[in-house]
């Protein structure tokens, strides 16, 4: 019999590409989430759709009823948002998983978590699991990720496997974040590049991740217990990245150079009203934004590579030519 596969977060970007490729593997899977459009797009291609919230303990608990292997892949994931609906999702509802994993006998749990934890506002390079945690988290959404974290490693200590990973910057066709949000600011006026766009940074062809969560589904008992960065192992300049986009996309690249002070004074006005006046509405410009555009970061995936047989498959640059050749798909381009 087909192992059993509930993949949560299904109608988010990674969750749909994961769950997609885990039923054309033959896996018996079930796609939770909140999207019902996405969630009817998944059903159409034969994956088994649950419309259900992660703040809900019965209908979570219940969703890993005759499962084999969960991925615990929703999340609030967004550079802005208040700590009570962060933590509600990114932490309460992995409580729910995990007690939903425990009651059901689940054989594991596969984790994704985030490397904004290990931000802090400087250049670090080659970052590696064991990083020392920020004495601040940059914002609500790593801080409450890192939380999810101790809750997972709390239920391995208490019996469940498990095993998280730690992607960075994902992108590729259906994104709708990193990369679209850079084409949309060129076209509505400029991309802010801070300090030249000399910043280092890791990013992480989708389909990569992909194989990395599916190789943790087996993965050594040694394994169990630990975290994993991923990433495409082919640290980039920010401009670089711009201008390979720009470039397949065949539109000019406009850029306004900002010092990091600026930039991030102008986000720390914006930033404050918007939780003063605008009711917590997100700003066009956040000071974790200016700080991940300004600061260079790169992490070591050597141990994903040793202990799973990690291997990223596409190159940034073929990732980027799939990606500029759907987005000329969309709304007309």
């Amino acid at each position: 019999m087909n192992k059993r596969v509930l993949v949560t977060g299904a109608t988010g970007f990674l969750g749909q590409k994961l769950a997609t490729r885990l039923h054309e593997m033959g896996y018996d899977v079930t796609a939770q989430g909140r999207d019902e459009r996405i969630g009817q797009l998944l059903q159409e291609r034969g994956i088994r759709f649950l419309r259900a919230d992660l703040r809900d303990r019965e209908a979570m608990v219940k969703a890993c009823r005759d499962q084999d292997i969960v991925h615990h892949a929703a999340a609030f994931s967004s550079p802005w948002g208040t700590y009570r609906d962060m933590y509600e999702t990114n932490v309460t509802g992995t409580i729910h998983v995990i007690e939903g994993c425990k009651l059901h006998g689940i054989q594991r749990l596969v984790h994704v978590s985030t490397p904004s934890i290990y931000f802090a506002f400087d250049d670090k390079l080659g970052i590696r699991e064991d990083e020392p945690m920020p004495v601040r988290f940059a914002n609500t959404y790593a801080q409450t990720k890192y939380q999810a974290e101790l809750e997972v490693d709390k239920a391995f200590l208490a019996g469940l496997p498990t095993i998280t990973i730690r992607p960075r910057a994902l992108f590729g066709p259906g994104d709708n974040a990193i990369l679209p949000r850079l084409i949309r600011a060129n076209e509505k006026k400029f991309v802010p590049l801070i300090d030249g766009g000399k910043a280092i940074i890791d990013l992480t062809y989708v389909e990569n991740v992909v194989d990395a969560l599916i190789l943790c589904m087996d993965s050594p008992a040694h394994t169990l217990g630990q975290a994993y960065n991923i990433t495409n192992g082919e640290p980039v300049t920010m401009i670089e990245v711009l201008s390979d986009v720009f470039r397949r996309l065949g539109v000019p690249l406009k850029t306004r150079e900002l010092p990091y002070w600026k930039a991030y004074a102008a986000a720390w006005v914006l930033e404050t009203l918007s939780k003063t006046v605008l009711g917590y509405r997100e700003p066009v410009l956040t000071r974790y934004s200016v700080g991940v555009l300004a600061k260079s970061q790169t992490l070591d995936i050597s141990k994903a590579k040793r202990d799973l047989g990690y291997e990223p498959r596409v190159s940034i640059a073929q990732g980027i030519e799939t990606f500029t050749e759907w987005w000329r798909t969309q709304d007309g381009r």
